[in-house]
Formats: C-alpha cells, structure tokens, sequence
C-alpha cells in the first residue's frame, strides 16, 4: 500500500468453493477477518464440522496494508497447502481474508504439484464466487467534550458523513470517529475549532 492508497480489498461474506482430484475432495471456505483471535475460532470451528477430514490447511492475511500473514499446512508436506492458498489471496490483492481448505483423503497421492494445484483451485473456487469490495482505511479518534457543544459536534460529523463508533452523552460528552485517513487532516481541523474538544487517536482499522 502506497503512502497515498488509502483502500484495501476483501470479502463482504463467507463463501465456499470445492475441488477434486483422484477421489481427493478439497473443500475451501473463506471468510472476512478482523483479527487473529478470530481466525483461531474459525479453524476450530471448520475442524469441529469436518472432524473425518484427513487434514485442515488454512492461511490468512490481515490489516490494510497487507503486512500481517500466517500460514499452516496441518500435516501436508511442506509448502504444498498453506503456501499456495496465501499466493492465491496475494494474486486477488485481498487482505482480512481467512481461507481454511479441509481434504478428504481419496486413497491416491498426488505429489507436490499435485497438492500445491489443488489447494490453489479450491481457494481459486472460493474466491471467485465472493463478493469483493473495497474499503477505506480509517482512523479512530476518540472526542470529548462538554454538552453544549453537541450540536457543533454532530453537524461535522452529518456533513463529513462519518461513522460514529460509540457515543455516550452525559454533562461530558463521548464519541468515537470513524475517519477516512485521507480526510483525517481537514476533518480534525474543523472538530479542533469548537472550544473545549478535546481528540485522541485510537487506532487504523
């Protein structure tokens, strides 16, 4: 991701694609991912469906700026499963993207070229019938301030038409932002002039 790209690629759903080779049945499911605890969960829960299958290879690539991978070959010769599913995400251009391809065992084995062609088809097969979108990559800034100035506040929020996270309104007034980093440096601008603000970064999502 370039200094200036500001979008990144992934699924709006989880899908699911199969293929099969001399009676080996590979089974992909991938979904959209917001972090690693969850990509543990979803293995786990993959493993719990298909508690026969002989194994269970998955990898994943996460935050916007595609940094962020991990990869298991659950068993099969090295390099031949989780490496081949993360090139196909690479070649997609997704990111926050988890793909767990399940095989049942057929009885033939089918070399490395064999299994490094088939886990790439079954994710290839999954991801082609995915919905793909693009997103912004945002900041989180958390405001707060004093209750008179709600009106100041939110009528920035409805023009910039930002996301708002969390909100709790009391004598002291709490917001959280969601902004598109290229917009962070006008937006914070305008919230800064309303006396008494005050602004935290919290995180990029």
């Amino acid at each position: 991701m370039s200094l200036f790209d500001d979008t990144y690629k992934t699924i709006a759903a989880p899908v699911e694609g199969q293929f099969k080779d001399r009676g080996s049945k590979f089974i992909a499911y991938a979904y959209p991912l917001k972090d690693e605890a969850t990509a543990k969960e979803l293995v786990s829960a993959v493993k719990a469906e298909h508690p026969k299958a002989r194994h269970h290879c998955w990898a994943y690539r996460l935050t916007p700026d595609r940094s962020v991978f991990r990869i298991n070959d659950d068993g099969e010769p090295s390099g031949t499963a989780g490496r081949p599913i993360l090139n196909t995400l690479l070649s997609h251009d997704v990111t926050n993207v988890l793909v767990v391809v399940v095989r049942y065992f057929g009885g033939t084995l089918l070399g490395v070229p064999g299994l490094i062609h088939a886990y790439k088809s079954a994710t290839q097969a999954a991801l082609s019938v995915a919905d793909i979108v693009e997103l912004t990559v945002n900041d989180i800034y958390r405001m707060t301030f004093a209750y008179d100035q709600l009106n100041d506040v939110m009528r920035i929020v409805k023009t910039e038409d930002l996301d708002v996270l969390k909100q709790d309104f009391d004598t002291r007034c709490t917001i959280e932002l969601g902004i598109r980093q290229l917009h962070v440096e006008r937006v914070l601008g305008r919230l800064d002039k309303i006396e008494g603000i005050s602004i935290a970064f919290v995180k990029t999502c």
